[in-house]
Parts: C-alpha cells; structure tokens; sequence
C-alpha cells in the first residue's frame, strides 16, 4: 500500500517500505531477468539481462547528500520531506520542500508565500528511469508545480545518474527560483480580460470538454479568492494536479488505484505542466492581449 510520509529534517532517513535491498534472478530466457525485494522476496518486475540499478536508499541518500553540499546550510535548516510510493514501491518520489526559502507574492485581494521543490523520481523495476525536477509549492494552498521538462536531471538507469550535472542544475535552479517568484507575483496581477470566455479558453487549452467544464468550475472557485487573474487559473491546474479530491476530478477507481495512485497523480503534474507552456496560456501575459487570443 502505498504511503505518504512527511518529516521535517533534510536528512530524513529513506522510509523503511523504501530501504529493500534488490536481488535479481535469472528467467528462462535468457535476454531476462527477476527484479526482487530481496527483503521479502516479492517479484517486482521483469527487465533485460542488462538492466542495472542502485536500491532506492542509495540512490535517495546521494541527491540529499548533493544538496547538503551545494545548498546553503540556512537554506537547509527546514525542509518539508514528503515520500510517496506506487507499484509494489518498485517506483519511489521524494519530494522536499524548502520551507525556510519563501517569497511573498500578492495583490490587492490576496497573498500568499512561493516556496522552492525538489522532487527526485527513482524506479527499480526498469519502467522509471532516475529524475530529479525542480519546481515551486504556494504555500496557501500547498499546491505544487514542477517548472516544465527543461528543469530537470534525467538518467536512465542503464547509464547512472549523473550527480555532477544534478549540482549544476540545483545551483541554476536556486538562481532561478527568485525569478520565478517574480513571474509568479506577475501573474497575480495580471487580470485576464471580461471578454474572454473562460470556459472555452481552458477547454482549448486542456484539450477536452468534459475537463474543459470541470476545470473552468475549478477556476471560478480559485478566482474568488485570488481575483480574476492569470494565477487563479494556474491554481486551479496545480489544484487538479495536488489533489484528485479535493479538485473534483478524482481517480478512476480502478482496481490497481491504491497503488498507482501516487504515479497517477506525477503524470498530472506533467500534464499541467504543458498547459502552462501551452501557447494560449502564454498569451494570457501578452499585450495587446485582446487580438492575440481573438486569432487563436
């Protein structure tokens, strides 16, 4: 059963679900191989003869050893550490927040604090391959929100995690994030214009009807209380992606949900994260905005 785990130290030790050591054993084809937690002895999954890769403990343990070397201790001092886990935890987030890092974004209705998000992806059963994400949590709401596939250290297990290009990255990341704060407080003051009809930009931008409404009734509820802006829309994409319930747009009870249920809700975060580069919610920040979205 999948867990969701919170500790607030950096230096959290790797959730006992998560601390298996692996074992792997031969199939009868020989191009094969068993993936095992070699702890209880379950099958995880099947994966080439080839197929390399480190146990969950380690591979988590080195991206926090990284960041206690590149960060600023003060930076470190709290931090929010959330585990998640799916698939038999043959597939593994950690997922920190730095909480002591925070910029206040407001208008003259609303305000609230943009925090920086680390979020490292490790899998052992060879449909995973080693990420690390950065990204932005709004401390209202605790909404999280990755920054787009360009902010990101990826691997794939065959080839290692590269540990040097993570570190560069987090110092960009670090650089960035002040930036994106910056962006953030933009957004929550730039009014999106009467004219616009909100339910078809966001059927347009989403891609389907059905989540076109359930979403525009989404923003509505965000809108109230951030005001008719860019942001309240981006809150009601980072809500859809934060939680299934709490959004109205739940899981498919399928099942295999408990255990699926923490991956289902990371593809979200992917998904959300192309609507925001979308063309259309990029001319929402465009002057004059009025023939921009009128040509789309």
């Amino acid at each position: 059963m999948p867990l969701d785990m919170s500790m607030k130290v950096l230096n959290a030790p790797v959730p006992a679900h998560l601390s298996f050591p692996l074992w792997f054993e031969d199939t009868k084809w020989d191009k094969m191989k068993y993936v095992q937690n070699a702890a209880t002895d379950e099958y995880l999954g099947i994966v080439g003869k080839d197929f390399r890769c480190v146990d969950h403990k380690t591979f988590f343990e080195d991206v926090q050893q990284v960041m206690v070397e590149t960060l600023p201790e003060d930076e470190l001092t709290a931090v929010d550490v959330r585990w998640r886990s799916a698939r038999r935890n043959a597939w593994a987030m950690m997922d920190l927040q730095l909480t002591g890092v925070a910029v206040k974004i407001e208008n003259e209705k609303f305000s609230t604090t943009i925090m920086p998000r680390i979020i490292a992806l490790h899998g052992v059963d060879g449909s995973q391959s080693n990420q690390v994400y950065f990204g932005k949590i709004d401390a209202f709401c605790t909404n999280g929100m990755i920054n787009g596939t360009y902010d990101q250290v990826k691997r794939k297990n065959t080839s290692g995690f590269n540990m040097e290009d993570f570190k560069k990255q987090l110092r960009k990341a670090r650089q960035d994030f002040y930036k994106e704060a910056q962006t953030m407080n933009k957004w929550l003051n730039t009014e999106i214009p009467k004219f616009i009809d909100m339910e078809d930009l966001i059927e347009q931008i989403v891609g389907t009807e059905r989540k076109g409404r359930q979403m525009t009734d989404l923003y509505w509820q965000e809108a109230g209380v951030r005001g008719h802006n860019v942001f309240s829309l981006y809150s009601a994409f980072t809500n859809y992606a934060t939680d299934d319930v709490r959004s109205g747009m739940p899981l498919r009870n399928t099942r295999d949900k408990a255990e699926t249920q923490s991956e289902s809700m990371w593809k979200r975060e992917q998904e959300v994260s192309k609507w925001i580069s979308s063309d259309l919610f990029q001319r929402l920040l465009k002057t004059p905005l009025r023939n921009e979205l009128q040509s789309a």
